[in-house]
């Protein structure tokens, strides 16, 4: 249906009163049914844009205190983790190293053996090395 301005109504009005009656009708009609669907879809939408909007700021406000309690869990579990590696390590380390004293044979060996074979060495290379003659 085609929409009528105020001046084709009147001009309308003024040659043919009948049809003017109609026509004011129909668009009125028209005009009155576009507004009142117009405004229900409107409704709608906004009461559906509501109860979606409140419905999705409850689903984020749980999730987001579901999340902090499993961030909370996962740091604790990490942490406990990292703990105790760190703890087992510093143990067998000073457990090693309280086994390892002054009397123990094998120190002793390492100790003593070690520094006289090296001091043996040194002095055969030195030796070896002032008895060799400059060859031209």
């Amino acid at each position: 249906m085609k929409l009528v301005s105020v001046y084709q109504c009147i001009h309308l009005y003024a040659y043919c009163p009948k049809r003017f009656t109609r026509m004011t009708m129909d668009t009125n009609l028209t005009l009155h049914l576009q507004e009142s669907l117009t405004n229900a879809l409107s409704n709608f939408l906004e009461s559906w844009r509501l109860n979606v909007t409140q419905s999705q700021q409850d689903l984020h406000q749980r999730v987001a205190e579901e999340n902090v309690r499993n961030v909370i869990w996962y740091l604790v579990v990490m942490i406990g983790i990292f703990s105790f590696i760190v703890v087992s390590v510093l143990v067998s380390t000073v457990k090693s190293k309280r086994r390892e004293h002054d009397n123990d044979p094998y120190h002793k060996y390492i100790e003593g053996d070690w520094s006289s074979q090296t001091n043996a060495h040194f002095q055969s290379f030195v030796i070896a090395n002032l008895n060799m003659t400059p060859q031209d």
